[in-house]
């Protein structure tokens, strides 16, 4: 592989001319010193790091100190307790995802072509989202044995980076406004939000409820990263109410214990009102129009989602929603395979709107 040239020949980076023979100082930095780095970048500790990628701690270190030689800066702070990155680790570490999640999609685009699939699934999922995650990665896996499958649950502004990072292949998540930049969304369901409370409490017995009426109220919720959360956040500031969170959770089921404890009142989507373990509690519709939760997938924008991720989305289109119920079908939208694929998109069962970050990519789009 050749470098830029100019009338001098071969130039590196820097514009200097390279001696016959010598190596681009751009070229020097391999894949597998990527993966290292980031692998220590993630874990914050050399011994995790090497324990996860299954190699010896000394090759490891000794990969990352020859990565930061050719780069001529240091990538890590390195104490006896910790290790954290430095501006330079922390420049690298989004660009060295890319490049990773670049050379694997490249790898597993000429096994496709080849008939195969294989290589790795890196999946995301928000909690008790109306995919039946389980079921549709179960089936992938029991089809496509030789592709790794892996499964990210987090909260859906966490998720949507992972994907703009190349750290996920997709999610299903829930987030309100805008994606961020490189990431696409095609919403799947919507569902309106409900006041969840206690069946001893003032409002349990309403027709509905104003936002104003739950001003002096405690509540339950979820982590700010959590889709619902922000739309929650994001409805009561456009009303001018000011509401108390004083119990924060990472988990369904918590919220719904705590509210049945009496504890506080919550505002939920709608299918989390009807699991069997809130069964107990009052569901109470919100007046003037409630605001609506919706299920999207995350993808990369344009085309960059690999052979393993497209195939998942086939599936989508035979899913049932979590529980048995489906909620307002917006779209079972699957992008076709680069190139002469067999593989046929499953028909669209609403009306398809995709979302995109500022990517300056190709514009994402419901094909």
């Amino acid at each position: 592989m050749r470098g830029p040239v100019d009338g001098r020949g071969p130039v590196d980076g820097r514009g200097r001319a390279c001696r016959e023979g010598e190596q681009l100082d751009w070229l020097t930095v391999e894949l597998r010193q990527l993966e290292y780095f980031v692998a220590v970048a993630e874990e914050r500790h050399f011994t995790k790091a090497a324990q996860r990628l299954m190699v010896s701690q000394s090759g490891l270190s000794a990969s990352v100190r020859s990565l930061e030689r050719e780069l001529g800066s240091a990538l890590f702070v390195r104490t006896t307790r910790s290790v954290e990155l430095t501006g330079a680790g922390r420049a690298l570490l989004g660009e060295a995802t890319r490049t990773l999640a670049g050379a694997r999609a490249a790898k597993e685009a000429v096994a496709a072509v080849q008939g195969l699939l294989r290589g790795s699934l890196a999946v995301g999922t928000e909690q008790c989202v109306t995919v039946d995650v389980g079921a549709l990665l179960a089936r992938f896996r029991a089809r496509h044995e030789q592709v790794e499958v892996r499964l990210r649950q987090a909260g859906s502004a966490v998720l949507a980076q992972d994907v703009a990072d190349g750290r996920l292949d997709l999610a299903f998540i829930t987030l309100p406004g805008p994606p961020p930049d490189g990431v696409r969304l095609v919403p799947l369901t919507r569902e309106p939000m409900v006041l969840l409370c206690h069946p001893s409490h003032r409002l349990a017995g309403a027709a509905s409820v104003r936002w104003g009426e739950l001003a002096g109220e405690t509540f339950v919720d979820w982590h700010q990263d959590w889709g619902a959360r922000r739309l929650t956040d994001g409805a009561f500031a456009a009303d001018g109410t000011t509401r108390r969170v004083a119990l924060e959770v990472y988990d369904v089921h918590t919220l719904i214990d705590l509210v049945r404890h009496g504890l506080g009142v919550a505002v939920v989507p709608r299918p989390i009102s009807r699991k069997e373990q809130a069964s107990s509690l009052a569901a109470v519709p919100l007046a003037g129009g409630a605001p609506l939760w919706e299920v999207s997938v995350a993808l990369p924008d344009g085309d960059r989602s690999g052979p393993a991720a497209r195939e998942l989305l086939t599936y989508l289109g035979h899913e049932p929603e979590a529980g048995g119920r489906r909620g307002d079908p917006v779209a079972s939208v699957v992008p076709p395979p680069s190139g002469r694929g067999k593989r046929a998109p499953v028909r669209a069962t609403g009306t398809a709107r995709v979302r995109t970050g500022r990517s300056k990519g190709a514009p994402g789009r419901a094909r």
